[in-house]
C-alpha cells in the first residue's frame, strides 16, 4: 500500500498545472462581455480580428458571436502551452515570431504567483502581468499590442481569482498535494489544483449552456468592490483556510459532502467576481481607445 501511495503521488504531481479548466475561463469572459458597452464590444472585437489564432476562435463559437469568441480568446493563453508555435523560455529554440510580430514565448510564470509563509510574494508574476497589461490598454498607440494583450487579460484576470493560482511555495499551489475525490468516480486521485480547475465543469461547455451559466451566476451575484490586482490575489490567499480539505480517507484528505459544496459555491462566487472585474477593467482600460476609434467615425 505504501508503495501504490509514493508511486500514485509522484505521477499526481508530474502533471502539468492549468488554470479554471475552459469552462471556467469562457463563464468568465461571457460575464465579463456583459459588462462593456456596445461601442467596447465593438472594439474588442475588431482588435481580436487582428490575431493570428482569431480562425481557431470563431471556429470554436460555433456561430455564437463575439461574446463566443471572445470566450475563445479567454481559453488561450492555455492552449499555447503544447502548441509547436509557442515555446519555453530557457527551454530548447526559440519559435519564430508569429504573424503580425507577436510573441511566441508561453510566458508559464504569468500564470501564478506563489507566496511565502508571511504572503509576500517570491515566484510567478499573474499579479504584476494583470497591472503591466491594464496600463498598456491606455497607453498604448500599437492596435496589434492591444491585440495581444486581451486574450492574456481575460485569462489572467480569471487566474488570479482561483485560490490555488496565488499558491504556497510548500506545494506549489496544490499541485503536490493529492487528494482523492469520491464524487469523480472515474479518477478519483488528483491534485488538489486540479480539483479546483475543474469545479467550474466539463471543459467543453459551449454555446447554449455557457449563456445559461453565466446568466445564473449573473443573476445569483451582485458585482463585487473592483479593487485591483494586489486585492484579487489577497483575496484568494485568504481562501487558503478554506481550499484545504481536513478529512482523512483511506490513502489520502478526501473530498467529502460537505467540502464539495462549499468549495463549489466558493469556485461559482470566484468566477463571477472575475468576470464582473474584467469587464469593469476593460471598460475603463479601453475608455480613450474606444473615444478615439469613435471619432474617427
Amino acid at each position: 500500500m505504501q508503495r501504490f501511495l509514493i508511486a500514485l503521488l509522484g505521477l499526481l504531481c508530474s502533471l502539468p498545472a492549468a488554470a479554471w479548466n475552459g469552462a471556467g475561463h469562457r463563464l468568465v469572459a461571457v460575464i465579463a462581455w456583459q459588462q462593456l458597452s456596445v461601442p467596447t464590444r465593438q472594439f474588442v472585437a475588431h482588435a481580436l480580428a487582428a490575431h493570428p489564432d482569431h480562425p481557431r476562435w470563431v471556429e470554436h463559437a460555433g456561430g455564437f458571436g463575439d461574446s463566443a469568441i471572445f470566450a475563445e480568446a479567454a481559453t488561450w493563453a492555455d492552449s499555447i502551452r503544447n502548441d509547436p508555435r509557442y515555446h519555453d523560455e530557457g527551454r530548447g529554440d526559440a519559435t519564430p515570431l508569429l504573424a503580425g510580430r507577436f510573441d511566441s514565448r508561453r510566458h508559464r510564470d504569468w500564470h501564478y504567483v506563489d507566496v511565502d509563509a508571511t504572503g509576500h510574494p517570491v515566484k510567478g508574476e499573474l499579479d504584476q502581468q494583470i497591472k503591466r497589461l491594464s496600463r498598456l490598454l491606455g497607453q498604448t498607440t500599437e492596435p496589434l499590442e492591444i491585440t495581444y494583450a486581451l486574450p492574456w487579460l481575460a485569462h489572467l484576470v480569471a487566474d488570479i481569482h482561483q485560490p490555488l493560482h496565488v499558491g504556497r511555495t510548500d506545494d506549489d499551489g496544490g499541485t503536490r498535494f493529492a487528494i482523492e475525490n469520491p464524487f469523480k468516480r472515474r479518477q478519483p486521485f488528483t491534485t488538489l489544483h486540479a480539483y479546483w480547475d475543474d469545479l467550474p465543469g466539463s471543459s467543453s461547455l459551449r454555446g447554449r449552456r455557457l449563456q445559461r451559466e453565466a446568466a445564473r451566476l449573473i443573476g445569483e451575484r451582485r458585482p463585487p468592490p473592483q479593487g485591483d490586482a494586489d486585492l484579487w490575489r489577497l483575496e484568494s490567499l485568504r481562501l487558503h483556510a478554506i481550499v484545504y480539505p481536513q478529512q482523512v480517507g483511506s490513502l489520502l484528505p478526501i473530498i467529502d459532502a460537505s467540502f464539495q459544496q462549499r468549495a463549489q459555491a466558493t469556485a461559482e462566487r470566484r468566477l463571477a467576481e472575475a468576470g464582473y472585474r474584467l469587464g469593469h477593467l476593460l471598460e475603463a482600460g479601453l475608455r480613450q481607445q474606444v473615444s478615439r476609434e469613435t471619432l474617427k467615425d
